[in-house]
């Protein structure tokens, strides 16, 4: 393990020229302190488990840390399919970057670390509450192996920062392979910067793409790879249920990580059209179009990648998405049903079985799971509890029963492999409030009792209260199909 202080800094963006960003210091809230730490996060930095004592003077700026040369970058984007020219990091701060024994390097991004040249009339803050969210929605991400950012820790307060109502603030600590986004490379397309332009795809390509500096036309393999990550990323999202919320240029990653965890959801019950940002009214952002804004998004690089490549390379690489992301998202569902062979018939089971789980409103999440214990074509009781059609369900279980049987596995150990891929335990919105209410008054034992056993969702852990036994149930109808808002 390491101090922070071993901490090995490289911070390559910092190091291109002040056009790409503002350098400038943490602004401290009132009487902070860790709330949260990620003993799995903390492990990609060679962290301990526990937050050490230095955490909070280290990363407010309070002790001298040669390391960090923190700096808010500048970016634009399309937000709801409309082009916003200069957006940037108004309330976050890109500390550094750290490159641990394995080679890996992160990004260390401090969320609400105080206003900057970016801040556009806003405080430059985050709420506890969405700070709760995004921690806890990458580490789960993660262990469900969705590409994703991941977050270090909490810090909290006790100052109040002014949203629909007075919250406590607080600030995240976001780790990352890079926080370029789409919408940096539309920033310098579109002012005209076409100098800058080239510069940072370069960097893209050699500290983010090295591999591709070897391939015939370097650039055209990193746009290539992109477009593949992006792919396989929503294909991710599309076979576990989660709605992003606000899926704007400026929130999708070169990396092809999750990135920018806002109103998101995990859904409850399985509705194709689900939206669950309530700022979203005409529903760009709902579930099922989640893969075409994907693509638009890809688009929208595309065109800022134009003095850089040409047209016909453009156009095949993001001609390759949609094959990409089919055959991504039926690996993944193949392996939530237990299917190891490929064939082109599972394409219409896969199909047929959402279809019916529409149809019956049934919990996305407890239906996979509870399909692994079949052990005949007649389903079993648990699933059958979740269908209001129980003819329609016994007709699909069997012929998901014949399917079955032309696999070469053992039964016990379908179920075991199913097992493995279909979460027990799910982020559900109502879970997430009952932490940050806790949190709120001060109780961070519901975060971190929550946080534990969503980065191990197959299985109880061990000494599980009733608590989090109930969370492995299906959410109240209270809690159900709960919309958010962007405001954090």
């Amino acid at each position: 393990m390491k101090s922070w202080q071993q901490l090995s800094f490289v911070n390559r963006f910092a190091k291109l020229p002040e056009r790409f960003y503002h350098r400038q210091g943490v602004i401290p809230l009132a009487d902070m302190q860790v709330s949260a730490w990620s003993p799995q996060a903390a492990q990609l930095l060679q962290l301990p488990a526990a937050a050490p004592a230095d955490t909070l003077s280290l990363l407010l700026g309070e002790t001298p840390w040669e390391g960090p040369e923190p700096l808010a970058m500048v970016y634009a984007g399309h937000q709801f399919g409309g082009y916003t020219p200069r957006l940037g990091d108004g309330r976050g701060l890109l500390l550094g970057e750290v490159q641990n024994d394995q080679g890996q390097v992160w990004d260390l991004h401090l969320k609400g670390a105080g206003p900057t040249p970016f801040s556009r009339q806003g405080d430059g803050r985050a709420v506890l509450r969405s700070c709760i969210r995004e921690y806890l929605a990458s580490e789960y991400m993660a262990s469900l192996a969705i590409p994703t950012t991941r977050a270090l820790c909490v810090l909290s307060s006790q100052q109040r920062v002014y949203r629909e109502r007075p919250e406590p603030g607080a600030m995240l600590l976001r780790l990352a392979k890079t926080h370029i986004r789409f919408g940096h490379f539309e920033y310098f397309y579109y002012s005209k910067e076409h100098d800058a332009l080239a510069q940072l795809a370069n960097f893209v390509l050699e500290q983010l793409y090295p591999e591709c500096l070897q391939q015939p036309d370097p650039l055209q393999a990193v746009f290539s790879t992109v477009v593949e990550r992006t792919a396989v990323m929503v294909a991710g999202w599309q076979a576990y249920g989660f709605c992003h919320g606000v899926m704007n240029t400026d929130n999708f990653s070169m990396a092809g990580e999750t990135f920018d965890y806002g109103p998101y959801a995990f859904m409850d019950d399985f509705v194709p059209d689900y939206v669950c940002n309530h700022s979203d009214t005409s529903g760009r952002y709902a579930f099922h179009r989640q893969p075409g804004v994907a693509l638009w998004n890809l688009h929208a690089l595309a065109e800022s990648w134009r003095p850089l490549l040409p047209l016909e390379g453009l156009r095949a690489a993001l001609a390759e998405f949609e094959p990409k992301l089919v055959a991504a998202y039926a690996d993944r569902m193949r392996q939530r049903l237990g299917l190891q062979l490929d064939i082109e018939e599972d394409v219409e089971l896969v199909q047929d079985w959402l279809q019916l789980l529409a149809a019956n409103g049934t919990d996305f999440t407890l239906a996979f799971r509870h399909l692994a214990l079949m052990e005949g074509a007649a389903p079993p009781a648990a699933l059958r509890d979740l269908f209001v059609d129980q003819q329609a369900l016994s007709r699909w279980c069997s012929r998901y029963w014949q399917r079955i049987q032309l696999e070469k596995a053992a039964d016990n150990l379908r179920q075991q492999q199913m097992l493995a891929v279909n979460p027990l335990f799910q982020l559900r919105n109502y879970m997430a409030q009952q932490a940050i209410e806790a949190a709120e008054q001060g109780d961070m034992s519901v975060l971190t009792k929550l946080q534990q056993q969503l980065c191990h969702p197959f299985m109880a852990l061990e000494g599980a209260d009733q608590q989090t036994i109930s969370w492995a149930k299906a959410s109240p109808d209270w809690g159900k199909g709960i919309a958010l808002s962007c405001s954090s």
